[in-house]
């Protein structure tokens, strides 16, 4: 998400890195004021990033720490605006949140998104469907809430989203919901109508929560159109969407600023885990390659569980990990998101995220292999690797329509795998494993 202000930070740091003069301060500041434009940072909010970072650089001694630090310390007030963090419950449930934004925002499939990210915090989440004005609105909410089993509210006899509202809010009071999801109609524009149907739920549920669902890749529209709604309804929060697909990134940078309201979560890809907290000294660490492991392990906490966490260290130490460990692996894997985000995450890491493009495990050539291979074997050959003997192997082919080398290569890869994980699962190998992440950290700015 952030390769490209990353390197416009790195480029302009460089021009300060073996000098510690004045002239290389202008340098640096001038990489940085076109790298930001650039990104569409609006010119204001670039205008005074530079300037204080300049006095403060210059108050502290011209020099690549102090300027870096200046910049850390000044990109991090940038981000943070007055107002909640992250999700933040009602003292008296259901937490009520209004899900609204423009028509193609990308809003219906955040609140399926922000909903998965509460239920995998054991949150119980139901969503009401109140976009009546866009004709598969609610035809899309059924199908993504039904694959991801989460509950749904619609009524396709009801025309009035008030009263879809109303009773969603009973359904959640009575069912004990921990929150309710109210997702909106948008528009093409901002209309008087739109405004009218969005204060009519608002006086009839009081929400505890306003987002507005902002499309990064309108760029300064999507500040425009923030600021429009913070107006006319009033917004608690924000929620970039489709940011991984935003090569200039900039709006992150100036949206919390200009609206002055705080950004919560950004969407980072297509899946449906792909949502992500926004922490303004995390989000800074990142846009300077250092990672964030702390995001990283939220995730994982959210997805693993930890009793089966153990149950697997144990096979591993003992080499007993077997192909239906794999599978329940994988199934893990998705939850998380993207490896391209995953691994942009770790620090040192942003380089290789970024050679991943769309990389997608799941629906990858190799990842269909490995699983009609395993579909091909028997109860017992999955639970037990060790009996895949030649003739095995053959019939295991044929079943999935492979030649007998690409099975022997997937098992070969299964086993120097497993042997690796065996060496990580001990105290020693978690030594060896924070080492390495150690050694990656120093890949961030500066080296």
């Amino acid at each position: 998400m952030f390769e490209v202000l990353t390197d416009s930070f790195k480029s302009a740091i460089n021009k300060i890195r073996f000098a510690d003069d004045e002239k290389s301060l202008k340098k640096a500041l001038d990489t940085l004021k076109r790298a930001l434009l650039k990104a569409d940072v609006h010119h204001k909010v670039v205008k005074d990033l530079l300037k204080v970072v300049e006095i403060e650089t210059k108050a502290k001694g011209v020099g690549q720490l102090n300027f870096l630090k200046a910049l850390k310390e000044n990109l991090e007030k940038i981000l943070t605006a007055p107002g909640k963090q992250g999700f933040v419950f009602a003292s008296t449930p259901p937490t009520k949140v209004l899900m609204t934004g423009l028509q193609g925002s990308g809003k219906t499939t955040t609140t399926v998104k922000l909903a998965n990210y509460l239920k995998l915090r054991n949150k119980k989440v139901l969503i009401a469907a109140c976009d009546l004005q866009r004709l598969a609105a609610v035809e899309q909410l059924k199908q993504m809430c039904e694959q991801n089993e989460i509950d749904l509210y619609f009524d396709e006899e009801q025309k009035e989203p008030l009263k879809i509202a109303k009773d969603a809010l009973k359904k959640a009071k009575d069912g004990l919901y921990d929150v309710l999801l109210v997702d909106t109609a948008g528009r093409l524009a901002i209309d008087e109508e739109l405004m009218q149907e969005l204060k009519g739920i608002k006086d009839a549920l009081e929400p505890d929560e306003i987002f507005y669902v902002a499309d990064s890749l309108s760029g300064q529209d999507a500040v425009r159109s923030a600021n429009s709604f913070k107006e006319k309804i009033g917004i608690t929060g924000v929620i970039l969407s489709k940011y991984d697909g935003d090569s200039k990134g900039g709006v992150a940078l100036g949206i919390a600023k200009q609206v002055e309201v705080p950004l919560r979560f950004i969407g980072t890809g297509e899946k449906v885990a792909d949502l992500e907290l926004f922490v303004p000294d995390r989000i800074v660490n990142r846009l300077m390659g250092e990672g964030d492991l702390e995001t990283l392990a939220e995730k994982t906490a959210a997805v693993i569980d930890e009793k089966k966490a153990k149950a697997i260290t144990k096979k591993i130490k003992k080499g007993e990990f077997n192909f239906n460990d794999f599978l329940e692996q994988m199934e893990q894997m998705k939850k998380l998101g993207s490896m391209k985000s995953l691994i942009g995450m770790i620090p040192g890491m942003s380089g290789m995220a970024n050679q991943l493009k769309d990389a997608d495990l799941e629906n990858s050539e190799e990842m269909k292999k490995i699983k009609a291979m395993i579909s091909s074997m028997t109860k017992k050959e999955r639970e037990m690797p060790s009996l895949l003997n030649n003739t095995r192997k053959r019939r295991i082919a044929a079943g999935a329509g492979l030649s007998q080398n690409e099975v022997n290569r997937f098992l070969k890869q299964f086993k120097n795998a497993s042997k690796m994980a065996k060496k990580f699962s001990g105290k020693k190998g978690m030594q060896d494993l924070q080492n390495m992440l150690a050694q990656a950290k120093q890949g961030g700015i500066p080296r």
